[in-house]
């Protein structure tokens, strides 16, 4: 026969677990911009990321839009998962907006996507000065390149090896995306937030 008083000790038990679970799961803000030239794709990106959609129509982004996605991870300390929820800034492709709204919009950020358009050779070679006025307003943070676009790569005017190129100045690693075919676009988001957490140990248990 179940007494009162276990009962109570088991209801308590649970509301313990419970808790605990609760508690075991942590939260973090984490802000990336992407950057790049005009219709490199990177609103598509977003929108194959996000919605895991594609339109082919190109709509050219006026300012700057933000989207959101949570992702989880399992916590570097092993006390339970981390969810991170990514705000993702979109911002217009044309240099003279990039200065004039770059300390609002690279503020606070913790890592960058670097878009480049496999078809067009400049827009590689655009990706320095982007991340430059990046860096000057956050320091240095963790980018991921993007060659988008890979779905064309019949037209392309440059390779792996360029980007590479590119990328080993930066210490930092590229994925060949395609937003029309959804090709890398979820693993070259997710390797940017992995890269963010795995230097920010110290404050992944706390909100930002």
């Amino acid at each position: 026969m179940i007494t009162f008083s276990a009962r109570l000790y088991a209801v308590a038990q649970v509301g313990a677990d419970t808790q605990g679970r609760i508690m075991d799961v942590r939260r973090m803000k984490m802000k990336v911009c992407l950057v790049g030239e005009a219709a490199v794709g990177k609103t598509s990106l977003i929108r194959r990321f996000v919605l895991d959609d594609f339109d082919d129509k190109y709509i050219q982004t006026l300012g700057t839009k933000v989207s959101k996605k949570e992702l989880a991870f399992p916590k570097p300390t092993g006390e339970g998962p981390l969810k991170v929820d990514m705000t993702i800034w979109d911002i217009m492709g044309q240099k003279g907006f990039r200065e004039l709204l770059k300390e609002a919009y690279f503020y606070g950020a913790k890592g960058i996507l670097a878009v480049c358009d496999v078809t067009r050779r400049t827009t590689l070679d655009d990706l320095d000065d982007w991340i430059e006025g990046v860096y000057s307003v956050t320091g240095k943070i963790p980018i991921q390149f993007l060659a988008n676009k890979w779905d064309l790569r019949d037209r392309a005017e440059f390779g792996e090896a360029e980007i590479q190129q590119v990328t080993r100045a930066y210490d930092s690693p590229f994925s060949v995306t395609s937003a029309k075919t959804g090709e890398n676009v979820e693993s070259g988001f997710e390797s940017l937030a992995a890269r963010i957490l795995k230097e920010r140990p110290a404050k992944t248990a706390q909100d930002e």
